[in-house]
């Protein structure tokens, strides 16, 4: 089975980067933003030109030399970004020109025996087109003017140059792959996780709160189980959130829940033990009401001093009292510095993924429902009694079901966990919010 061609977009900070990439993908994925160096990590997209898939990179910007953490982490995820890349566009400003950092990255780029395709951007008129000449200078290739804000000028004339030589092999089984979205309050260390998991540095890890900032993906392998591991901006209060990048960042990581099959929600041990966070609590919510599956991973397991042999015992019980909606939820309690039960993460999350996608046969489950009516009946509301007439699964991830009663009013919430309950004992459903639906039906008539 063949991948699809892997194109890596790099220039230096500002060119219009992510806008570009926008416009590949049809909408606002990557952050946009003036402020320089707002894309730090490289992400990758899905794009289709003319019927010719290709993954596409948006790299942070590049500028060689520099001796600043961030940007010489921008330095090297935009190396690594070209490394896995089968073609390179090096897109710079029409605008401002030539600049030394655009000859420094050529330099680079001609050391990467990868085809270059040097991409003038801003040439927003017929008018400026003569500004292109310049980047002649770079000699990297001939320079195509466009405009990534527009949509103008030669971005059919790249792609289509860019996508000319494109072979494919076999579609890949989409469906067959879990979606891990990373997720968690900033400095939990989830980018770690990530890292220690594909083994590489893939992801920008600092102590500076908040280097994530786009929801990022990784492909990998587990056991021939394919799974795509989303890393997420850390989601704080949004008190506390400012407007912008981080807002949108924010919005970005809710999004990958939305998106995913399972949820790693990443706890911080060393600030648990004393309790859990009510923005942790918030994080966990906003699964659930996604409809999400959900593994807790509590990190920094090796940072907890006076570890005893009941010590996760206690533990479960302050998750437990703390938020008891998440008594089906498996914990498991790791370390990504030490790798300690890092490989239970694809255990866990493969488990749950099948909970999600469980269907249960409607002769069980009403054999099931009916049992439960049975030793617990509803009581009585105005003289009148609720009957549960059928009951049906309507649909998976999560699994759905529909109660058809003879009046809707009488299945108060109390009584629906109480059958949620017993499914769960039933089925399991371990990991996987349970949503059940009620419609009134009339009784046939004997």
């Amino acid at each position: 089975m063949k991948r699809n061609p892997v194109i890596a977009v790099v220039g230096r900070p500002n060119v219009g980067k992510s806008t570009f990439v926008n416009r590949l993908v049809g909408r606002r994925q990557s952050i946009v933003d003036d402020q320089p160096g707002v894309t730090r990590d490289r992400i990758y997209f899905d794009v289709e030109w003319q019927n010719k898939p290709f993954t596409v990179i948006d790299t942070g910007g590049i500028v060689p030399g520099d001796e600043d953490e961030i940007m010489l982490s921008i330095y090297t995820q935009a190396k690594i970004a070209c490394d896995e890349a089968d073609k390179i566009i090096f897109l710079v400003d029409g605008i401002e020109g030539v600049t030394p950092v655009d000859t420094d990255i050529a330099n680079i780029l001609r050391q990467s025996d990868k085809p270059v395709y040097l991409a003038v951007n801003k040439i927003d008129s017929h008018n400026q087109i003569t500004m292109i000449s310049d980047f002649y200078s770079l000699a990297i290739g001939e320079p195509i003017a466009i405009s990534a804000l527009h949509g103008s000028g030669g971005v059919g004339d790249l792609l289509e140059e860019l996508t000319s030589d494109f072979e494919y092999g076999e579609n890949s089984e989409e469906d067959s792959i879990i979606k891990i979205a990373i997720v968690g309050r900033p400095n939990a260390g989830k980018s770690s996780i990530v890292n220690a998991l594909l083994g590489e540095k893939r992801v920008i890890v600092s102590d500076i709160s908040g280097t994530t900032r786009d929801s990022i993906d990784s492909r990998l392998s587990y056991n021939d189980r394919e799974f795509v591991i989303i890393d997420t901006a850390g989601i704080r209060k949004k008190s506390k959130v400012d407007y912008g990048v981080e807002k949108f960042a924010v919005d970005r990581a809710i999004r990958s829940i939305r998106e995913c099959d399972v949820a790693l929600m990443v706890i911080d041990a060393t600030e648990a033990i004393n309790g859990i966070s009510d923005q942790d609590k918030k994080i966990a919510s906003i699964i659930t009401e996604a409809g999400k599956g959900l593994v807790i991973a509590i990190n920094k397991w090796d940072l907890v001093e006076d570890k005893k042999a009941n010590t996760i015992n206690k533990f479960e019980q302050k998750i437990a009292n703390e938020i008891p909606f998440l008594d089906y939820v498996p914990k498991i309690y790791i370390s990504a510095v030490t790798h300690q039960r890092l490989n239970q993460i694809f255990t866990k999350v493969t488990e749950v993924y099948q909970e999600c996608t469980k269907r249960v046969s409607t002769g069980l489950l009403n054999k099931i429902v009916n049992e439960a009516y049975a030793l617990n009946p509803p009581q009585t509301i105005r003289n009148k009694r609720l009957k549960i007439l059928y009951a049906t699964q309507a649909s998976v991830k999560p699994p759905a079901f529909v109660l058809f009663v003879n009046d809707e009013a009488l299945l108060k919430d109390h009584y629906k966990r109480y059958i949620e309950n017993k499914l769960r004992e039933a089925f399991g459903f371990t990991g996987t919010p349970v949503r059940i639906a009620v419609r009134a039906r009339s009784e046939k008539k004997k």
